[in-house]
């Protein structure tokens, strides 16, 4: 599940075709492919070269690969992204090749090793890692640059994952939930500072959209500019909303749009959302990088962390 976010962001979209047998998750080399982000013939060459990781066949001849290998080639791709060329990792064992990517593990600002990192302790269930790796990565990096570079591509490509069956919704809801409560623990201990005019906003997300993540992080810096949030969290109905801000009187409305169940016509949800909400909507989230939104009086879309910073930051 590896990806370097500053050259590559590569998802496939095609139903992806592993099985569990005896308890074992089996992964063809499209479920590879797509889990490490590295091409199939670039894997087949690795294989036919230097023998890395030959894949195990069924009694019928299929060809896989089991959790092991999923492991190793990982940690070959972290090793090749920093600088190991694959003719030397081919002469090491793979004891060899994990001690040389735990010697890495330390380095938080490496986006690409603290994504392997993630991806592992999330495949394992392992709570106590994955705590480990986003304290790590936060106390180095601070939390806008974390959810930037490392938190904000991790989840995207463990929801595309999910929507295709490649790993469980249980998965994705162990991760979200462990940095769920590390973003609300970063809010608890901000100091909001003093600020001459502050504004009101109020936070939501619309009807089928369920994850918070994106929205607790804007409450986080809305709070270190100094302004006021309502936050109410995920599918709140319309009629609520249109209630909830005559009675708020909020100078802004902000929502984030992330889920894949919403469809690709994310224009007419933010008219929809517009028509109960009277004040200037802010629309962030992954999809609003991905599709083309139509230019609206009262709308601003966010397209990245950058522009929801210095978008807050200017107010």
């Amino acid at each position: 599940m590896l990806i370097n976010v500053k050259q590559k962001l590569y998802f496939k979209q095609s139903c992806l075709t592993f099985v569990v047998i005896n308890n074992v998750k089996k992964y063809s080399i499209s479920d590879i492919e797509s889990l490490i982000g590295i091409k199939a013939h670039t894997i087949r060459a690795w294989e036919t070269r230097y023998n890395l990781v030959p894949p195990k066949r069924t009694p019928t001849n299929i060809r896989y690969y089991d959790e092991d290998d999923l492991k190793m080639l990982l940690n070959i791709v972290a090793l090749n992204e920093n600088g190991y060329k694959i003719s030397r990792i081919a002469k090491l064992s793979r004891q060899q090749v994990s001690d040389l990517v735990r010697q890495l593990d330390s380095d938080w600002g490496n986006e690409s090793i603290q994504l392997l990192n993630l991806s592992d302790a999330t495949l394992k269930y392992d709570e106590n890692e994955f705590s480990r790796i986003l304290t790590g990565c936060i106390d180095e990096m601070g939390l806008v640059k974390t959810m930037d570079l490392v938190l904000f591509p991790f989840m995207k490509r463990v929801g595309m994952l999910w929507q295709t069956g490649t790993i469980d919704p249980s998965h994705e809801h162990f991760a979200s939930s462990l940095i769920r409560d590390k973003i609300i623990v970063k809010i608890d201990k901000l100091e909001k500072p003093r600020k001459k005019k502050v504004l009101r906003f109020v936070l939501f997300l619309p009807e089928a959209e369920m994850h918070e993540t994106g929205l607790l992080f804007a409450r986080y810096l809305l709070k270190k500019c100094g302004h006021e949030t309502l936050y109410l969290g995920s599918e709140i109905p319309y009629a609520d909303i249109k209630k909830v801000i005559s009675g708020y009187k909020p100078d802004y409305a902000f929502i984030v749009l992330t889920s894949l169940n919403l469809g690709k016509d994310l224009n007419k949800i933010i008219e929809k959302v517009m028509d109960y909400v009277e004040v200037p909507l802010l629309v962030a989230g992954s999809l609003i990088s991905e599709f083309d939104i139509l230019v609206k009086d009262r709308l601003t879309p966010l397209k990245n962390v950058c522009d929801m910073v210095e978008f807050l930051e200017e107010l």
